[in-house]
C-alpha cells in the first residue's frame, strides 16, 4: 500500500538550494525537518496524517508547516473533501550550501557551515533511525520487499574526480525514480529509502599522516 497522493506523482522536477542560514536553521529542528522529509517522500499530507507519522499533534505540526512555508520550503494546498488543507513541500530535492558572495564573507560563511552542520548531523541520525526501524519490521515486510532490501557498504579507492564523476553517474540511475516526479510508477510500486554518503573515510587522514611521520629508508649504495 502506497501513501503517496496521486496527484502528487508525476510532478515537474524542482531542485532547490538553500543559502538562507534562517531557513537551514529552521530546518535545523527536529520537527521540521522530519516533516519536510515526510512530505518529499510522500507527497501531500494534511497536519494530522503527518502528526501520526513524527508522533506529534496536529496543532503542532500545523504550527511547524507554517513555520517552514515562511521560508518557502513548504505549502498548502486545496483540500479533496473540503476539510482539513493538505501541505505539500515547495521543491523535490534539496541542496545546501553558501553562495560564491556568502562564502567570501567570513561572518556569513561560518553562520551557514554552522547551520548546515547541525542540519546534516540530524539528517543522519534520521537516517539511521529509519534503518533500524526498517530492520526491526523485517519480519512484518512482504517476501518480495524483504528480498529486495539492500544493505551494503563499500571501501573505494577514488580521486576526488572520480568521486564526484561517480556520484554524478549514480544521481543519474536513480533520479527517474523519485517518488514526486515519477510518472510511470507500477501499481504495485511503494516509497523506497535509499540513503547515499560517499566521503574521505575518516581514517585515511591518519593513515596518511602517519606516512608522512614514517621515515623513509634511504639507498645507501650498498
Amino acid at each position: 500500500m502506497s501513501f503517496t497522493s496521486e496527484d502528487e506523482s508525476g510532478r515537474p522536477e524542482v531542485r532547490r538550494e538553500i543559502t538562507d542560514v534562517r531557513a537551514l536553521r529552521a530546518l535545523a529542528h527536529p520537527l521540521r525537518l522530519a516533516l519536510l522529509n515526510h512530505l518529499m517522500a510522500f507527497g501531500a499530507q494534511t497536519a494530522s496524517q503527518c502528526a501520526e507519522v513524527v508522533g506529534s499533534t496536529a496543532s503542532n505540526c500545523s504550527y511547524h508547516l507554517r513555520s517552514l512555508a515562511r521560508f518557502g520550503l513548504v505549502e498548502s494546498v486545496d483540500p479533496e473533501d473540503g476539510r482539513e488543507r493538505p501541505w505539500r513541500s515547495t521543491a523535490t530535492g534539496l541542496q545546501f550550501g553558501a553562495t560564491d558572495a556568502q562564502a567570501a564573507d567570513p561572518a556569513t560563511a561560518f553562520g551557514i557551515d554552522s547551520a548546515e552542520r547541525i542540519l546534516v548531523e540530524k539528517q543522519i541520525d534520521d537516517e539511521a533511525d529509519l534503518t533500524h526501524r526498517a530492520v526491526a519490521q523485517r519480519d512484518d515486510i512482504p517476501t518480495e520487499w524483504r528480498d529486495a532490501t539492500m544493505l551494503s557498504g563499500y571501501a573505494l579507492r577514488t580521486t576526488p574526480d572520480e568521486l564526484k564523476a561517480l556520484g554524478e553517474k549514480l544521481d543519474a540511475l536513480i533520479r527517474p525514480y523519485i517518488a514526486l516526479t515519477r510518472a510511470d510508477a507500477p501499481d504495485d510500486s511503494d516509497v523506497v529509502a535509499l540513503h547515499l554518503n560517499a566521503y574521505l573515510h575518516p581514517d585515511a587522514l591518519r593513515t596518511a599522516a602517519a606516512r608522512l611521520d614514517t621515515p623513509t629508508t634511504k639507498d645507501d649504495g650498498r
